[in-house]
């Protein structure tokens, strides 16, 4: 309102300036500007505020003040003639009845004046931007190649062309052979996606936009790593531009990390969610985590009754808490710092709030560090796990989902096993017990605290090495919503299984991953960033499982879910030798990774740092 408020103030000054110029100019030309009667030109500075008065209001409502002319046309140069022919009318009347006389000419010269500059100072505006984007347009805009000739390639060229955004189409490439060598709005299609590297020196390529955002990110992370192999900058029209948008040009984007998955990204219905979750009281442990987080977020979103948040770090739980008390502040949100492993703790929470779900996320998850510290992984794992369980059991709680990971499956590593023990501790519990009790195993999640791509893009940034522990290491990868949204859904399937088992599609080989996060940044791997082989860490695989074994793997109605036929536990056994296990963490044995394999009988102690592909295949459906 202020803006416009000044665009009139600014119009109308100019219009006072115009109509005082009408008014003197003509004496200038009638008697020559230095010989202009000073009678006459008395007259017309003692009519000036008259006259400036008159202008305004006859322009007002000739509606030549809110107009927009970025578009003028001829009826604004009508308006500008009709308008400017009323005012020198009203002057000549004025003027005549109060005895204000001036040369015949004057009024002729008064109108002409007042016209062409009224209509100058209007079209100038239209006229002033013109110039602006043919100084805009000036700039060489950047020669592009469209991968994808269907309705997105053929919408981007319309719009690039509306907006005048600095981009010329040279080439499409498209897949399908019965296309190539035909023209969308004059552009040839040159090729297929092999032909993108030749057509980008042919043609002089500068950047590649990849406009098929109804196909599979398989198809799209070929199509990167085809286009990466050119010095072209690389974008993308991402998936969700298949649903309705105002502008398909603004959503060109460059290429991030989660194309480079190899894999679609999960959409997750809520109803089931929503119904599950909906006033209930929900507790969540690790809540300041990068999972736990999430859980809280996704709860929130689903109307819980309330929700307690537990973690033992202060900084991360303080962070989150405070920003979901900004998003729903008039939700029962509750922040405790506190640990599992306190049973007395947990005891009083439990007792207070009594909780219908618990989300149990808190774990320590870093594989070599738990080499490191193997007791501690006990305790906060193992310990911590047993203690929630057996109080969510006191309790009554009808829920209790323990997130786990691909890393508990025939684990090489400390944490592994910790976590295969802490879905043991989950399915020996449930089997007497009310409360219903499920573990949820998925693998890496991207951008989590500690994952690899925010230390590759880390140390990118320092300008290398990325550093890779071996070159054919892959890994599972989804990102974090999704993930949350799958052990949310995960716990709404009633009696189909303890342990569930999200589908990560296709393993990503890590070396390849770190050669891709360098292209997007524009370097190139090896000569700008180096990336460095370190070699395999102590308990860590070249291939990560989701499953102890194919064979028991069971579907569920949901296709991205699948149950892992429960083992046949001897609970008495296994709890004896766990109380065995935690006695010796509590007293930091020297001997706790042999307690450990004692427990999670398929943890290996003395494992192998490298695993070849042979021992992969030979063991892949072992226990």
């Amino acid at each position: 309102m202020k803006s416009r408020v000044l665009q009139y103030i600014i119009i109308g000054f100019v219009d006072a300036c115009i109509v005082a110029f009408s008014a003197l100019m003509p004496l200038v030309l009638r008697f020559g500007i230095f010989t202009v009667d000073p009678v006459y030109f008395d007259r017309a500075v003692f009519c000036l505020p008259i006259d400036i008065t008159i202008a305004i209001i006859i322009l007002a409502a000739f509606r030549l003040y809110n107009r927009v002319w970025s578009f003028a046309g001829m009826s604004e140069l009508v308006a500008s003639f009709g308008a400017s022919l009323v005012i020198e009318a009203v002057y000549m009347i004025y003027r005549i009845i109060f005895l204000i006389p001036m040369p015949r000419s004057y009024y002729l010269f008064e109108w002409i004046i007042l016209f062409l500059l009224i209509a100058a100072s209007r079209i100038f505006v239209r006229f002033y931007r013109h110039i602006l984007r043919r100084g805009h347009a000036a700039v060489s805009p950047k020669r592009v190649l469209i991968v994808g000739a269907g309705s997105a390639g053929s919408l981007l060229i319309a719009e690039f062309a509306k907006s005048r955004a600095p981009y010329k189409v040279v080439a499409f490439v498209d897949d399908n052979p019965e296309k190539r060598g035909k023209y969308i709005q004059g552009i040839r299609i040159e090729g297929d996606r092999h032909d993108i590297p030749r057509l980008v020196d042919k043609l002089g390529v500068e950047g590649i936009i990849i406009a098929m955002p109804a196909t599979s990110s398989a198809e799209i992370r070929e199509i990167i790593a085809i286009a990466n192999k050119t010095n072209a900058a690389v974008k993308i029209l991402p998936h969700y531009m298949t649903k309705a948008t105002t502008s398909i040009t603004s959503s060109v984007r460059e290429v991030n990390y989660e194309d480079l998955l190899g894999r679609n990204i999960i959409e997750i219905q809520n109803k089931s969610i929503r119904s599950f979750v909906s006033g209930k009281t929900v507790v969540v442990t690790g809540a300041g985590g990068s999972i736990g987080s999430e859980l809280c977020r996704q709860i929130m979103a689903n109307k819980p009754g309330r929700l307690i948040m537990l973690d033992i770090y202060e900084n991360t739980l303080y962070d989150v808490s405070t920003e979901l008390m900004r998003r729903y502040p008039d939700a029962g949100i509750v922040a405790l710092v506190t640990s599992v492993c306190d049973e007395a703790g947990m005891d009083d929470i439990l007792g207070k709030y009594q909780p219908d779900i618990i989300y149990h996320a808190a774990a320590h998850k870093h594989v070599p560090l738990m080499e490191d510290s193997p007791c501690e992984a006990v305790k906060n794992n193992c310990l911590g796990t047993l203690t929630l369980a057996r109080l969510a059991d006191k309790y009554g709680v009808a829920h209790f989902i323990l997130i786990s990971t691909d890393k508990a499956v025939r684990p090489t590593n400390v944490m592994g096993a910790t976590k295969r023990i802490c879905e043991m501790i989950v399915q020996s519990i449930n089997k007497n017990s009310s409360t219903r009790f499920v573990a949820v195993r998925f693998g890496n999640v991207l951008g989590s605290n500690g994952s690899v791509i925010p230390l590759f893009l880390r140390q990118i940034e320092e300008g290398g090495p990325v550093t890779v522990t071996h070159k054919e290491v892959t890994r599972f990868f989804m990102t974090i919503p999704e993930a949350v949204s799958l052990v949310l859904r995960a716990g709404t399937l009633e009696d189909q299984g303890e342990l569930f088992v999200l589908d990560m599609g296709e393993p990503v080989r890590i070396y390849e991953l770190a050669e891709n996060l360098i292209k997007l940044k524009g370097l190139t791997p090896n000569k700008d960033i180096e990336i460095k082989i370190t070699g395999l860490r102590p308990g860590e695989k070249l291939y990560e499982e989701l499953l102890m074994a194919s064979d028991d793997l069971v579907s569920t109605d949901n296709d991205l879910i699948f149950v892992e036929k429960p083992a046949d536990l001897d609970s008495s056994g296994f709890f004896a030798k766990l109380d065995t296990l935690v006695a010796a963490a509590a007293a930091n044995s020297p001997e706790i990774k042999e307690e450990i394999a004692k427990v999670c009988d398929t943890y290996k102690v003395k494992t192998p740092y490298v695993e070849t592909m042979k021992e992969k295949d030979d063991g892949a459906h072992a226990e």
